[in-house]
């Protein structure tokens, strides 16, 4: 629940801790019973983490459902050093063989003759 401030006409301003349904809601002042309005004297605190303990928090947050075990995280680590479309690790592209390479025709002209007949040359 959150903490709110009014201000009592006689007695001052208070604090009191209401469920946010009842924010607009007036309160009895604590010293002398009449009502006081809700007032903003000062800005509102928002607590705010570190990004290495927001990235931390990510990390076990996401790691709650299903834990990686040591043979996941070695392989992560693995992965980690090589690029993201690399043959060796990821099962992605393998190099192109002779056959795959781009035709080039006597006038200069690119054609894609089995591997990406889609795909504009540059």
């Amino acid at each position: 629940m959150p903490v709110y401030e009014y201000m009592c006409d006689s007695c001052g301003d208070f604090t009191e801790l209401r469920p946010m349904s009842e924010y607009q809601a007036p309160q009895p002042c604590p010293d002398c019973g009449a009502m006081a309005p809700r007032v903003m004297l000062t800005a509102p605190h928002f607590s705010g983490l570190s990004r290495e303990s927001r990235i931390a928090h990510s990390t076990n947050e996401s790691a709650r459902h299903n834990p990686m075990s040591v043979d996941g995280y070695k392989e992560k680590q693995e992965r980690a050093k090589h690029a993201s479309n690399c043959s060796c690790c990821s099962g992605g592209m393998k190099s192109r063989s002779k056959k795959n390479r781009t035709a080039t025709s006597a006038s200069g002209a690119k054609s894609f003759p089995s591997a990406r007949p889609w795909m504009i040359s540059h």
